[in-house]
């Protein structure tokens, strides 16, 4: 429910923003919540806060959903290819891996986002980057699980080449944790652009996003705390709500708690 409550205010914001989120009015400026005009009140510039919150949900789930497709496709057959043929392939992927694995998530999307400059393309790719990792492991840990196993030892005899092996036996039977992460990851993602926005190397001004305006109303906090509570907030639901998401995925995904609810209904 809160996942999709907040794609859609962020699909429909053009119709259920009150205001433009980018249009100043200096004497309306640092108006507190409750007014039938601002219901969450305003910024320092007179910016309505609501209608940048629901615009700012647009960039957040933007980055999140495209930088985890970017990191789950190039993670996962980096760690497919590597779990598949194993040997110097194996070892030189897994090293790249490792060495990316070494920097903390957010010190190497700062250093990507320092090389590539701002923007929301460039976000998402430092954050997408930043998250292949995780998913190289994973991809390679499922893989090398499953190729010695019965089925794909018969496929092999049965004469099936190696695309026929990965595409139809041995990923169908590993997408499941992999979709577990890509759902986990998302919550990641929408934290980590936060926080580079927050340090102003994420998407540039006017364009809202919710580490922006956190950034934005720190100057006010005795003042006007609400500025920076309210896209706080946000994050905090939007990413609980992701992280649950996943827990449900995985629990509906996984035939062995399946089986635990189901004894437990029965006892």
């Amino acid at each position: 429910m809160v996942v999709g409550t907040v794609t859609l205010v962020a699909l429909l914001a053009p119709l259920l923003a009150p205001h433009d989120p980018i249009r100043q009015a200096v004497f309306e400026r640092l108006r507190p919540p409750g007014s039938a005009a601002h219901v969450l009140g305003t910024d320092h510039f007179g910016r309505d806060l609501l209608s940048r919150l629901m615009y700012g949900a647009r960039v957040s789930l933007l980055v999140g959903v495209l930088s985890v497709a970017v990191a789950s496709g190039a993670g996962t057959a980096a760690g497919v290819l590597a779990g598949y043929f194993g040997g110097i392939l194996d070892q030189t992927l897994m090293a790249v891996v490792e060495v990316l694995m070494a920097f903390p998530l957010i010190l190497l999307a700062i250093a990507i986002v320092a090389v590539l400059g701002g923007g929301v393309m460039n976000v998402m790719l430092a954050v997408g980057i930043a998250n292949v990792p995780a998913f190289a492991r994973l991809a390679r840990a499922e893989i090398v699980r499953h190729r010695g196993r019965e089925y794909v030892e018969a496929a092999r005899a049965l004469g099936a080449g190696h695309r026929r092996l990965i595409t139809r036996h041995l990923l169908p039977n590993s997408w499941s944790p992999i979709i577990v992460l890509m759902t986990l990851k998302v919550s990641t993602a929408i934290l980590t652009e936060a926080t580079l926005s927050y340090l102003g190397l994420g998407i540039s001004p006017p364009t809202p996003t919710w580490g922006t305006i956190i950034a934005d109303g720190t100057r006010f906090l005795p003042r006007a705390p609400w500025i920076s509570l309210a896209p706080g907030l946000a994050i905090v639901a939007t990413v609980l709500g992701f992280n649950l998401l996943g827990d449900g995925i995985r629990d509906a995904l996984d035939p062995r708690l399946r089986g635990e609810y189901a004894s437990a209904a029965g006892d």
